[in-house]
């Protein structure tokens, strides 16, 4: 019996983020998949290729205080999320993650869902910079192309 899609990224998450052995990383679940909604109905974006989602991407919008903050290694993933108020003004995007199955890669696809998700974050708000805590060299590539499409100055946490 092969493992579906959905399956399949569950798995990867796991594997490349390892956030069950990692508490300061946000683990995502439902709870976390309402707020981030609160946060702005953009956040979270898939690709479904007609058999089920083959990419994710996750977005955060925040402030510059609490990306400074995030960036000094002040703060977790799971406080930058947790910090983050709802119904302000965000300057700031955090590129969270980015999951891609292997045969749907170097495609487009994460930059086409990131393009898409800052464009309409940015209806309401001003975005003014991007940043993002790289768990691979391919994610690291990936935001500095999101951010340079974006026309956004990207800040790096070292890991």
């Amino acid at each position: 019996m092969s493992i579906s899609n959905f399956e399949r990224l569950i798995k990867l998450a796991d594997e490349v983020f390892a956030v069950k052995s990692d508490p300061s990383q946000l683990d995502v679940n439902q709870d976390v998949l309402e707020r981030l909604h609160q946060l702005h109905p953009a956040t979270v974006s898939e690709y479904n290729d007609g058999n089920g989602p083959v990419a994710w991407v996750l977005l955060i919008p925040t402030t510059i205080e609490l990306m400074n903050r995030f960036i000094r290694s002040e703060i977790s993933e799971k406080e930058l999320f947790e910090l983050t108020p709802p119904d302000t003004t965000y300057e700031a995007i955090y590129l969270c993650s980015a999951l891609v199955l292997e045969e749907y890669r170097l495609k487009g696809i994460t930059k086409q869902l990131c393009a898409n998700a800052i464009e309409n974050i940015r209806r309401k708000h001003p975005l003014k910079a991007a940043f993002v805590w790289a768990f691979s060299k391919e994610g690291d590539l990936a935001a500095e192309t999101i951010a340079r499409l974006a026309g956004l100055p990207l800040f790096k946490r070292e890991k």
